[in-house]
């Protein structure tokens, strides 16, 4: 393992970390190739926010439940969800993946639904809850999580599916899910298609991996694994570029599941 005793240094080489692995090469075999199958904004934001509520595990099984689901909803998500009728919903019934059951999926159909009777995009839901002046999307996501869980019949369940900071938790596929629709760079990987959330307030998702290659490079001090971590791992972050901080996402998740020795 390299060792690296000063921030320039730890910055250039992260920055050589980003170049690497923010690359199309790397997209078949992650779950924002899920997404990237679809054109239409609001295909790519139901299948995006799907992919990544659903990714943990492998990344290769979490790919096939998302083709598995983009299946069931005949290749046109935002279509199904929009004008399906009841009888539909019986090709639901055996989707499952880990502790995610068909009374969840049912559930994002229904909301899906709802806030797309009402809204063109899907990130009204998150960025309804934030100010320019936020130095982060903390508000955003305890705003999304509170208008998830507002319909009626409300599965309470479900609810450990969608985190929030209000709970401690690391929210680390929300932060995932917020990166892919809100950076955009010439790279191609991430769809840069929202606006009213600044790449500057994007926090790294914060799984295993990112966690021990953080730990590693001494990014991180906390020992905790919950959300004030994930604020200091973005102060940090910031420092390295305080514009587009969860570039570094590329660089910290890639060391960590293709450069074993991190």
């Amino acid at each position: 393992m390299k060792v690296i005793t000063d921030r320039k240094s730890l910055k250039d080489f992260l920055d050589e970390k980003v170049e690497l692995y923010n690359r199309k090469d790397f997209i078949k075999d992650d779950p924002i190739s899920i997404p990237h199958s679809l054109s239409k904004l609001q295909d790519i934001e139901i299948m995006a926010f799907w992919a990544a509520t659903l990714a943990w595990g492998q990344r290769k099984t979490i790919i096939n439940k998302c083709n598995e689901l983009l299946g069931l909803m005949d290749g046109a998500p935002h279509d199904f969800v929009m004008n399906h009728q009841e009888k539909d919903l019986k090709r639901f019934e055996e989707f499952k993946h880990r502790t995610f059951q068909p009374i969840d999926t049912l559930y994002f159909i229904k909301f899906f639904k709802d806030f797309y009777t009402n809204n063109k995009s899907l990130e009204l839901a998150f960025s309804n809850g934030l100010s320019n002046n936020d130095e982060h999307i903390e508000k955003a996501l305890i705003n999304f999580h509170n208008v998830f869980c507002s319909l009626d019949d409300f599965p309470q369940r479900t609810r450990k599916h969608i985190a929030t900071p209000e709970r401690k938790s690391t929210c680390k596929r929300l932060c995932m899910f917020l990166r892919w629709m809100v950076r955009k760079d010439k790279k191609g990987v991430d769809f840069g298609l929202w606006k009213k959330i600044k790449p500057s307030q994007l926090l790294c998702p914060f799984d295993i991996h990112v966690e021990r290659v953080a730990r590693k490079l001494n990014l991180i001090n906390r020992k905790q694994k919950d959300w004030k971590t994930v604020l200091e791992l973005g102060e940090t972050l910031r420092e390295f570029d305080p514009n587009d901080p969860t570039k570094y996402d590329f660089a910290l998740f890639g060391l960590g599941v293709f450069e074993k020795h991190y």
